[in-house]
């Protein structure tokens, strides 16, 4: 039976650690809100989060740590906002880029690449590079993303290849099919979490997450720290993974 969250000690000693957390960062404007500040304010806030974040991962034994950034959605917002995150990305890559290659982690992206500024785009392949040799946790910026569209993309590239003769259709499997998301060669996530009490994936690891726990947490992104990320980690261990092999 699984365990209501709010029923589980935080600070148990021995937890199963999952491979792969992926992350809903959700509440920045609600926290900023609350402040009567502007929404960068709590974007602001949030990026100190994510960097708890990984901090929270690395000292857990995390080996993937995927982090919805910013949605394909989210380029409707005013241009403001979306000119202060792309800045607070900037920011946060050339104040904690050295850092967090000196602990071993190695930056990732996954999204349409296509959108981004030539600025942005240059500072995350500068980082992906930079990192490329790392192997202690692998953080995966969901930038510019969307799974929908991923998951068209995908089909897209497997029709193509049909067309050209480099693909039998029967030879479409599920793994071949996965081979073509821009998440091809990481595992898929073991828990999904959103913060802020929403209960949605939006749009998030819609193919990657078919047997992933989710859990959903009462506490709005800037405020999530190693506490929360341990009550993640007490979820995750309390849940039974059936993979859909046996009913109960």
């Amino acid at each position: 039976m699984q365990k209501p969250l709010e029923a589980i000690a935080p600070e148990s000693a021995s937890v199963l650690v999952p491979r792969h957390v992926a992350i809903i960062m959700d509440g920045n404007r609600r926290w900023a809100a609350q402040r009567g500040r502007p929404a960068l304010f709590g974007h602001r806030a949030g990026a100190e989060a994510a960097r708890r974040a990984v901090d929270a991962a690395i000292d857990a034994g995390v080996r993937w740590l995927t982090l919805y950034a910013f949605s394909s959605e989210n380029w409707q917002r005013p241009q403001d906002e979306v000119g202060g995150l792309m800045r607070l990305l900037h920011q946060g890559l050339d104040r904690h880029m050295d850092e967090m290659i000196d602990r071993g982690v190695r930056l990732r992206m996954i999204g349409d690449r296509a959108r981004l500024d030539a600025a942005t785009l240059a500072r995350v392949e500068e980082a992906e590079t930079r990192s490329a040799a790392n192997a202690r946790l692998d953080v995966v910026m969901a930038l510019s993303y969307g799974g929908r569209d991923e998951i068209a993309t995908a089909a897209r590239a497997l029709a193509a290849a049909v067309r050209e003769g480099r693909l039998e259709p029967e030879a479409i499997t599920e793994r071949v099919f996965a081979s073509a998301l821009s998440t091809a060669g990481m595992p898929d996530p073991d828990v999904i979490v959103r913060t802020s009490g929403e209960q949605r994936l939006s749009n998030f690891l819609l193919w990657q997450g078919a047997y992933a726990e989710l859990v959903f947490l009462d506490v709005l992104w800037p405020d999530f720290d190693a506490h929360w990320f341990g009550r993640v980690l007490e979820a995750y261990a309390g849940r039974e993974r059936r993979y859909g092999a046996r009913l109960g």
